[in-house]
């Protein structure tokens, strides 16, 4: 499977990009002038690390999203050229273009950050882990059956800080297990154990670094939202803020209903308390006195 590979084309330090055009080939001036075109063109820049990603992965992306976005892959030092040309007529630009990481591609689309980025995470397939790569997120083997019978793989849980034992003739996890932390290398004896239970924590796709829109830069961990937590928060939201303007007599189309109500409900209930013959209450205020009453007679004990 062929992959692509990261190359280091940063301009080294002290080498200034000005003098670009005088000594490049015709072809890496005409990639130059086709960027500063495309940045020129699209509202809605991002950053792509293309590190890792297989050949055969990306043209099935491609094909998937074609229309969506368009993917313009050069050597970082002329990326590098083209940001300064147009950076001060794109704002943020420049800030965008520090999160060029790894194997740095520029994406453009029409699309919305955001539901780009959803987009992008769904043509995402699993992909097992290998020794030195990054854990993407804290990952966690969970107690319960191994597809392991009893032997040396015991050991080497145990060596992974993984306590387990045997039950019904197989090697179970007695607790859930935090392996590695989010941001911390795989090892490679990690890698190996997470392949044989077919846990699979890594992910191919385009690894978004960062989306530019109006001047403003999203990184990846404000696109990346959980659709489910966020309803619940704007619902939970939504709650606390009508019940606060209920609390403070705050009238809108949406509470004054609802105000009225309450107000209606204490006033009925003082009106009960002190004994205020209004109309809304005098059938209960009688029934409360013939309750009274009888509690009277027959606490005299009278016929």
């Amino acid at each position: 499977m062929t992959t692509i590979k990261a190359k280091n084309e940063q301009t080294p330090p002290g080498r200034k990009t000005k003098g670009f055009a005088a000594h490049v080939a015709p072809a890496k001036k005409d990639a130059a002038k086709r960027l500063v075109q495309k940045l020129k063109e699209y509202k809605i820049v991002g950053m792509v690390n293309m590190e890792g990603l297989p050949a055969a992965q990306l043209l099935t992306i491609r094909k998937a999203l074609r229309g969506k976005i368009e993917l313009f892959m050069t050597k970082r030092r002329i990326m590098r050229v083209a940001v300064d040309q147009v950076k001060t007529e794109i704002p943020g630009l420049d800030k965008l273009f520090e999160n060029a990481v790894g194997m740095p591609c520029f994406l453009f689309t029409r699309e919305n950050p955001f539901s780009l980025y959803k987009t992008l995470k769904k043509s995402k397939s699993p992909a097992p882990a290998k020794a030195g790569q990054l854990a993407p997120r804290d990952i966690t083997i969970p107690a319960g059956p191994t597809p392991f019978a009893p032997g040396p793989v015991i050991s080497e849980l145990a060596q992974l800080g993984i306590k387990s034992g045997v039950e019904g003739g197989k090697v179970a996890v007695k607790a859930d297990s935090l392996v590695v932390s989010e941001g911390k290398p795989i090892s490679a004896p990690l890698a190996s154990m997470l392949l044989r239970l077919n846990i699979m924590p890594m992910e191919i796709g385009l690894n978004v670094t960062a989306v530019l829109e109006g001047g403003v830069v999203y990184p990846s961990r404000v696109l990346d939202i959980d659709e489910k937590k966020f309803m619940a928060d704007l619902t939970g939201a939504a709650a606390a803020g009508f019940n606060l303007a209920v609390e403070v007599v705050y009238l809108t189309k949406d509470t004054t209903e609802v105000i009225i109500q309450k107000a209606f409900r204490q006033a009925k209930s003082l009106a009960l308390e002190a004994n205020v013959p209004a109309d809304a209450v005098i059938e209960e205020l009688l029934a409360k006195g013939q309750r009274q009453a009888a509690a009277l007679k027959s606490e005299a004990k009278l016929d």
